[in-house]
């Protein structure tokens, strides 16, 4: 990866607070690269980020800084969104914690990058796009700040004092920042910057207008790509049970394009690096269970549970379902299943029970 033309002085910045929206962070960070960024990536991760799930994120992001999550403690407020786990996206305000740049543009984890944003360092703080549900406040899933210490103190003062209208980084960030709706319009940025993923089907003819300048999708909501499940052969997508689909089916599957073809290659080569340290350790812990819960279908399972030929050509092009059928633990008991029986065989053989079967 060619860093040695990266800006040194501006970053995009993204957070994870989990192993689940680090698949979101990963996605989104390779997106920035597919789409040849000049800066440098940040991602700050809170303790709930595994060892396992930051070497993933090394292999894509220029620093890795881990912070103290804030909760907003406003159940209240939360309740009205019925999303009591947003409390922990206060946590985000720590990026202005990150002083070395003088300049960054925030994007959420669950936003993906369609092309390339650079000019959005063009614009100051604090520059955002309006949100879809209520136009007079910013959306804070993308934004461009300046880091400061002092801006990070008067953000901890507001959160204390005055709390926040929706109990999560919104509406904190909103009340901070109450002059965007009206003071300059040059920090408005245009909607095609932050496009939730919805908006297809709640205004379909501005999307058929406009759909192809869209830079940033934004997966708002529950459903995030990274809980659909999908397979990758078919590229036939499910939603996640009891949330149902919120968002338009060709960007998730833009998203998962982005994640089979350039992430999943690089999750599985350590997954093959440690199952082979394993085996020579005989110990059987498959590395998948440490990166969440990912619900990838792979029809080569199926294919190969037929036909043992099949499953053999399988292994040959680089097909191995590490979380099916070619689990660590199974193809033990495979080989222990084997030592036995040539071992039985072996004891049958011997002289004393040649004898006793005469």
């Amino acid at each position: 990866m060619e860093r040695s033309a990266l800006s040194e002085t501006e970053a995009f910045v993204t957070l994870a607070t989990n192993d689940r929206y680090a698949y979101g962070a990963l996605a989104l960070g390779q997106s920035l690269r597919n789409s040849a960024t000049t800066r440098q990536l940040a991602v700050l991760v809170t303790a709930q980020v595994t060892q396992a799930m930051r070497r993933q994120l090394t292999m894509v992001y220029d620093h890795i800084q881990q912070v103290d999550p804030l909760d907003s403690h406003d159940t209240a407020h939360l309740a009205l969104l019925a999303r009591p786990e947003l409390g922990i996206t206060f946590s985000k305000i720590h990026c202005w914690t990150l002083t070395q740049y003088t300049k960054c543009v925030f994007l959420d984890a669950d936003c993906l990058v369609i092309k390339n944003v650079d000019d959005l360092f063009d614009r100051e703080e604090f520059s955002a796009a309006p949100d879809v549900g209520w136009p007079d406040c910013f959306n804070s899933g993308v934004f461009v700040f300046r880091p400061s210490d002092e801006t990070h103190r008067g953000l901890l003062q507001c959160a204390v004092t005055q709390g926040s209208f929706d109990g999560g980084d919104q509406g904190l960030l909103n009340i901070y920042f109450k002059d965007w709706a009206f003071k300059d319009i040059s920090k408005h940025l245009p909607f095609i910057y932050n496009m939730t993923s919805s908006v297809s089907y709640s205004y379909l003819p501005a999307y058929r207008q406009f759909g192809n300048d869209v830079r940033i999708v934004h997966f708002i909501g529950m459903a995030k790509p990274w809980l659909y499940s999908y397979n990758v052969n078919t590229g036939h997508l499910q939603p996640p049970e009891g949330i149902g689909s919120q968002h338009d089916e060709e960007l998730i599957k833009r998203w998962w394009s982005v994640f089979t073809s350039q992430i999943k290659p690089r999750i599985e080569h350590e997954q093959e690096c440690f199952l082979s340290f394993q085996l020579l350790r005989n110990v059987g812990k498959d590395l998948a269970n440490q990166f969440g819960e990912m619900k990838l279908d792979d029809s080569t399972a199926s294919a190969r549970s037929s036909s043992p030929r099949a499953g053999q050509r399988a292994w040959e092009r680089g097909e191995i379902d590490y979380q099916g059928a070619d689990r660590f633990d199974l193809i033990l008991d495979q080989i222990k299943s084997v030592i036995e029986k040539e071992d039985t065989e072996e004891m049958e053989k011997t002289p004393e029970n040649e004898n006793k079967t005469e």
